[in-house]
C-alpha cells in the first residue's frame, strides 16, 4: 500500500516520530529491491497460492519484500506485487495513534469483526504501489484483525486500527487477487487509472506486455 496522502492538499504526510513501535525492523542488508508489478499484470488479478514450505527461500523472499517496499516508499507490500505467486505480505505502517507496526504475515485471513464491536467506516484516501501516483477515497472498516503464520510457521494474529487497519485489508485483498480500485465505482476507478496514466512512479515497475 502507498503511504498516507492528504486528499485536500494532495501532499504526502511526513512520517512523525512514532510513539511506540510494535515489531522489529528488518535487516535491510539481506534483501534486494525488485520492481513493482502494476495493474494489468495477471499475477495481480488472481488469488495467490497458499504457502506450505517455511524455509530459507521464504525468509529470503520476505527480506526482498521489505527492501522493495522501502525502495518504493510504501507501507505495505504483497508478494504478487513483485511478481511472486504466494500468500505473503509485509508492512511497516502507522496507525492513527502514531504507533508504528512492522512485520509480515503468511497465508493471511481477514477475520470477521468481533461480536459486539460496532462497524465504523473510515472513508479516507487509499493508494497502491501497483497503481502508482493514484489515490481515491475508499470506505473501509477502521478496525481489522488478520490471522496467519510467521516465516517459521507459527500462528499469529495481527490487530489494527485506523490507517493500519486499512493496510491489513488492502494487502489481504492483494493476495486474493483484488486491487483497491476493484472496490471503487466505475467513475472513481476510471479517475484512478487516469491519475496513474498521467503520473510518473518514483520507483521501478514491471512493464505490462502489450
Amino acid at each position: 500500500m502507498a503511504e498516507q496522502h492528504d486528499e485536500h492538499t494532495h501532499e504526502h504526510h511526513e512520517p512523525a516520530v512514532p510513539a511506540k513501535v510494535i515489531g522489529e525492523e528488518p535487516d535491510l542488508t539481506k534483501g534486494t529491491a525488485r520492481p513493482i508489478t502494476v495493474v494489468g499484470n495477471p499475477v495481480l488479478h488472481r488469488e495467490c497460492k497458499v504457502v506450505t514450505e517455511f524455509d530459507a527461500d521464504l525468509a529470503a523472499l520476505i527480506d526482498d519484500m521489505f527492501v522493495s517496499m522501502y525502495a518504493a516508499e510504501g507501507v505495505g507490500l504483497a508478494a504478487n506485487q513483485i511478481g511472486v505467486d504466494a500468500k505473503v505480505f509485509v508492512y511497516d505502517c502507522p496507525d492513527d495513534q502514531n504507533v508504528r507496526h512492522i512485520g509480515h504475515i503468511i497465508n493471511p485471513v481477514l477475520e470477521e469483526l468481533p461480536a459486539g464491536r460496532r462497524r465504523t467506516l473510515d472513508d479516507g484516501n487509499e493508494g497502491c504501489l501497483s497503481v502508482p501516483t493514484a489515490y481515491a477515497e475508499l470506505p473501509r472498516p477502521d478496525f481489522a484483525v488478520v490471522t496467519g503464520q510467521d516465516k517459521d510457521g507459527n500462528s499469529i494474529r495481527v490487530e489494527g486500527t485506523g490507517f493500519f487497519a486499512r493496510c491489513l485489508q488492502h494487502e489481504t485483498d492483494h493476495l486474493n487477487g483484488y486491487l483497491y480500485i476493484d472496490r471503487l465505482s466505475k467513475r472513481a476507478r476510471k479517475d484512478a487509472l487516469r491519475q496513474m496514466a498521467e503520473g510518473t512512479p518514483r520507483y521501478a515497475t514491471v512493464p505490462n506486455e502489450a
